[in-house]
């Protein structure tokens, strides 16, 4: 394999690594923290299509993480007016108090990565991860 390639690999997985393992004592996946935070801010009530949509996943996956996230009472499920089967989600205040805690130790890995780099370096870094996940959507 390719020197370059496999160093490569190898930092990319100690950072997503160190990313997931700054914050382990929350109650529920990473994956329904993102659906958590998606839904607080976006501040409005958000469709399972939509989270599908965002998260690059399947409906199913959705389905099966919100109603993870309503039985543990940080989503409520808001059925349409006009369609039965179909529903909006939000936010239940257990849900934001849990978001803001975990947000906020987030931002400060961010902001962290951000004064050691540098701003131009920091700047330079997301944008690269902004091209790369570009670029990783388009095979999908």
């Amino acid at each position: 394999m390719n020197h370059d390639i496999d160093t490569s690999a190898d930092a990319i997985a100690m950072f997503c690594r160190l990313q997931m393992n700054s914050k382990r004592d929350i109650p529920i996946r990473s994956s329904e923290m993102g659906a958590l935070i998606f839904t607080q801010r976006y501040n409005a009530p958000i469709t399972p299509l939509m989270l599908s949509h965002f998260f690059k996943i399947a409906k199913p996956s959705v389905t099966s993480m919100i109603n993870s996230l309503v039985k543990k009472d940080y989503l409520i499920k808001i059925p349409s007016p006009t369609d039965g089967r179909s529903y909006t989600v939000s936010i239940t205040q257990k849900g934001i108090e849990l978001v803001e805690s975990t947000y906020n130790e987030y931002f400060r890995t961010m902001e962290r990565l951000k004064e050691k780099m540098g701003s131009k370096e920091f700047s330079a870094f997301i944008e690269l991860i902004k091209k790369a996940n570009n670029i990783l959507s388009e095979e999908k």
